[in-house]
């Protein structure tokens, strides 16, 4: 590029007056937020009870202590939200190297030099200056780098309310699984009994020739096909503890007695009333926001980008004084430069449409965001509803063949029925349990995606903490 750069002689007023007066507005778009295209009601089934306004104290009428404990320790010692965190600090920071663009830029230098020779006596001279500098933001070009910066510092923000909430739904997520999974393994175990049983009965009666060999084969066969779904229940139920440690920060004893100390029933996940059409849930989530606060930091940048096609001015002063050898002077300078962007290549025009491209891409990413977030919501709740119902039908059914099997076993007793049928209707009655509890399992878990679907009671004014546990820095005074 070439630019030309030249020393005003002209009084200062006189040639600034104009260009201050064609400046005088910021160059580029002033960002309006755009409108969501949102249906205007649900399409899914609404649970009626609760109310949305409880998703910020939602953890707490769980009312499970290891539950609250296993999200303290998740939120005090969490890798994801120190690196949100960080880049809130990233973004910060940049708010304000955006901010001292439009601050003088002063700057001083002293120095002592001591010189002579040989026979002769030394002469010490003593030196100092001051320089400073200021571009005139003619054009909104530090303007627009501070609107920039500032969306971009909003975005960081919602990003760390939404890492906070995902964090909170998975620990959540797996200790509803892990209690879950407690109470398969239960279950599989008296299975495994009860299969037991029939195998032993099964092989009695082949050996007196009351049964054919293929019906002991079939029920060791089922006893090993049970014995497997226990193990790998069992396996399960590890997997979530190791993954609770990660998601927590809890060393493995710990956890494990914590766990231990703990109910072991699914606990009961408090009911929400999604009665808000879906343009209000959408400005409850945090993802959302920051998409949107990317797209206003696009639009800034476009500003930034047309700045530099229009010419630059520069005031410039100094001052300086230096003494030796019994005398001293003094000299300084003040004046305008003027930089006039005249040739690169087409460097600066590319540089505007790379900036429209990116808030173009900005503002399709931010429309994609709200159609993910509007679905996320309908699956959730035809999630919900359809487990709510199916446990319904589920617990009837549990209801049902435990009745059946109180039957079964007062017949056994009074010698009207035999082994087989009463450990058959048992198994019958242990499989209808644990489909019940996998529905229940998952209508919990399902709650829980609605929450966070929901945006988890994020609000754009809501304070950020810093996390407890910090990078170290090995850091050395000067």
């Amino acid at each position: 590029m070439l630019a030309s750069t030249f020393r005003l002689r002209r009084p200062l007023a006189t040639l600034l007056l104009p260009v201050v007066l064609a400046g005088c507005a910021a160059v580029g778009p002033d960002y309006q937020q755009p409108a969501a295209a949102a249906p205007a009601q649900w399409a899914a089934p609404l649970p009626h009870e609760g109310s949305l306004q409880g998703l910020q104290d939602w953890w707490g009428r769980f009312h499970d202590p290891v539950l609250a404990r296993l999200q303290q320790a998740a939120e005090s010692d969490s890798p994801t939200l120190a690196s949100a965190w960080g880049n809130i600090e990233i973004a910060r920071a940049t708010l304000s190297s955006a901010r001292s663009g439009a601050s003088p830029s002063v700057s001083a230098s002293a120095s002592a030099t001591r010189s002579g020779q040989t026979g002769g006596s030394a002469v010490l001279t003593r030196s100092a200056s001051a320089d400073a500098s200021w571009e005139l933001d003619l054009f909104g070009k530090v303007r627009r780098n501070v609107e920039s910066a500032d969306a971009q510092l909003a975005a960081r923000r919602a990003d760390w309310h939404d890492a906070r909430v995902s964090l909170a739904a998975e620990v959540a997520t797996d200790y509803v699984q892990y209690r879950a999974c407690g109470l398969l393994v239960d279950t599989y175990e008296q299975e495994l009994v009860s299969v037991g049983e029939t195998t032993k009965a099964t092989e009695s009666l082949v050996r007196a020739g009351l049964s054919a060999s293929s019906d002991a084969a079939l029920a060791r066969a089922t006893q090993a096909s049970t014995t497997s779904s226990l193990q790998d229940q069992r396996s399960q139920c590890e997997l979530l503890v190791k993954s609770l440690a990660k998601l927590t920060g809890l060393q493995d004893a710990e956890l494990r007695k914590l766990l231990a100390n703990g109910s072991t029933a699914i606990p009961a996940a408090p009911a929400l009333a999604v009665t808000t059409v879906p343009a209000q849930v959408l400005r409850q989530r945090p993802d959302v926001g920051a998409s949107e606060r990317a797209v206003a930091a696009a639009s800034a940048n476009i500003g930034v980008a047309q700045a530099d096609l229009y010419p630059s001015i520069k005031l410039n002063g100094s001052i300086g004084l230096s003494a030796g050898a019994g005398s001293s002077l003094t000299s300084w300078s003040f004046g305008p430069s003027l930089s006039l962007p005249i040739f690169d290549g087409g460097a600066r025009k590319a540089a505007v449409q790379s900036a429209q491209a990116s808030y173009e891409v900005s503002y399709a990413q931010w429309r994609d965001t709200v159609r993910n977030a509007v679905t996320e919501v309908e699956k959730a709740l035809v999630q919900l509803d359809t487990a709510g119902q199916r446990t319904e039908q589920a617990d009837q059914a549990a209801r049902e063949y435990r009745s059946y099997l109180a039957s079964a076993e007062a017949e056994r007793r009074a010698g009207t029925t035999d082994l087989l049928t009463f450990e058959i209707a048992r198994r019958q009655s242990l499989a209808a349990q644990l489909e019940l509890i996998a529905l229940q399992r998952d209508r919990v878990t399902d709650w829980i995606t609605l929450y966070r679907a929901l945006g988890g009671g994020w609000d754009a004014d809501a304070p950020v903490t810093a996390p407890l546990s910090r990078a170290p820095l090995n850091e050395k005074s000067p």
